[in-house]
């Protein structure tokens, strides 16, 4: 797939529904009593995944291309799947889906492609199996598949050495099965996509400071639930805006939960041009528009308790950190090496071959920006946040920028490039 140079970028955009979202509301609406209605739902490969997952354990799931409607079977309705749980590429599904499944009547197989099989799952085998749980990684590796098998959970405060929601959702998620409360204390807070929705449903979540306790309920109620658009998929054109010369773009409708906002503290202290419009709420989410235009960028330091604010963010800041005047160094970020890539790695190089002056780290990059960019042919490694990143820079860089598997941000924004050409030359 080849990118070339734009002049401008210009106009309205609204970017789909918030990937983490998405899947909570299939997960916790399939565990509810009644009817869940999901509208903006994110029709990624990931969430479909979970979808899936669900259907395979008795949950009708009705797609009407506007709505999904999920038929909660309540918090006992699930049924043992007749296969096994293919999750396909999605971490998320993988360690949120362990935590409903440890506490379910019926064993288990999780598994996913070559990518999940990879990805580290003692993380969240660990506290499940502090709750009593009885899962294990088939291959002894703490990696997927997985076999989760019928046990008696209890509740138990789980102090986690990462700040990692899916970590604090899975032990929560348990905890909905388990006697007694259950909370967990991360040492920087992650995204609370899972204690809000929770709450929303009729759960009992209360948070402080780092740390979410919940109190058993004895049922999840079915829920209308309006998805915001992904800031993690916002970024990219947020990025796009700022560095592509003579260009203006609204962003509409974009989730700004502050456990989630990382990205744009880091705009604005890199000195963007960038507004927050019409600020609401959305189904208990804060959202807003978003204006973005061609900014005069410069490094700056990232790290400390930001980092989980804007972890997924992290390809694309680089991307910015290229094209601002001094130096930026990113820190504190070593949760890059096991995503769907080893994102400090793969950035690094491909940046290098840009041309970019960049050092990998143990824990983040530091990037010399302020150069310009040349085209390149870029080894997405399947990464869809390394794919979109590098089409963004591909919007500044001289000649032509090819993407080698540049169709695999299918995973989480499948109409991706077909969105950034409408902003060309409007």
């Amino acid at each position: 797939m080849n990118r070339n140079k734009v002049s401008s970028l210009n106009g309205e955009i609204t970017i789909p529904g918030d990937k983490s979202i998405s899947h909570r509301a299939i997960m916790l609406g399939a565990i509810s009593e009644g009817l869940t209605e999901v509208t903006n739902f994110l029709r990624g490969a990931d969430c479909l995944s979970t979808i899936d997952c669900f259907r395979k354990m008795g949950v009708s799931i009705d797609d009407e291309i506007d709505i999904i409607r999920i038929h909660g079977r309540g918090l006992h309705g699930l049924c043992a799947p007749n296969e096994l749980l293919d999750v396909g590429n999605s971490g998320t599904t993988t360690r949120l889906i362990s935590g409903i499944l440890a506490g379910q009547s019926f064993t288990s197989t999780l598994n996913g492609d070559d990518s999940i099989q990879r990805r580290p799952m003692n993380r969240i085998i660990t506290p499940l199996s502090q709750m009593g749980a009885t899962i294990e990684s088939i291959k002894e590796n703490g990696c997927a598949p997985l076999k989760i098998s019928p046990s008696k959970l209890h509740g138990i405060h789980y102090q986690s050495n990462v700040a990692s929601a899916q970590v604090k959702s899975a032990v929560l998620l348990a905890g909905l099965y388990s006697e007694g409360t259950t909370s967990v204390t991360e040492p920087t807070r992650s995204r609370n996509h899972t204690e809000l929705m929770l709450n929303y449903f009729g759960g009992s979540v209360t948070i402080e400071d780092t740390t979410a306790t919940l109190l058993p309920v004895s049922e999840l109620y079915g829920q209308k639930v309006e998805v915001p658009g992904d800031i993690s998929s916002a970024a990219y054109f947020m990025a796009a805006a700022a560095i592509v010369p003579n260009s203006e773009v609204l962003i509409k409708n974009v989730g700004i939960n502050d456990t989630r906002d990382g990205m744009i503290h880091v705009m604005n202290s890199m000195g963007a041009d960038l507004t927050l419009q019409n600020k609401r709420n959305l189904s208990g989410e804060p959202v807003a528009d978003i204006l973005v235009k061609t900014s005069n960028l410069h490094g700056i330091t990232i790290g400390g308790s930001l980092i989980p604010t804007l972890i997924d963010e992290l390809p694309i800041i680089a991307i910015l950190a290229a094209c601002a005047n001094g130096t930026t160094i990113i820190k504190d970020a070593q949760e890059l090496k096991v995503k769907e890539s080893n994102r400090i790695d793969v950035m690094a190089k491909n940046l290098s071959l840009m041309g970019v002056n960049v050092t990998a780290t143990e824990d983040g990059m530091i990037i010399e920006g302020g150069n310009p960019l040349t085209g390149a042919t870029i080894q997405t490694k399947l990464d869809h946040r390394i794919a979109m990143s590098f089409a963004v820079a591909s919007l500044i860089a001289e000649g032509t920028t090819t993407l080698i598997d540049g169709e695999c941000v299918n995973i989480s924004y499948p109409n991706f490039y077909e969105d950034l050409d409408k902003l060309i030359n409007n």
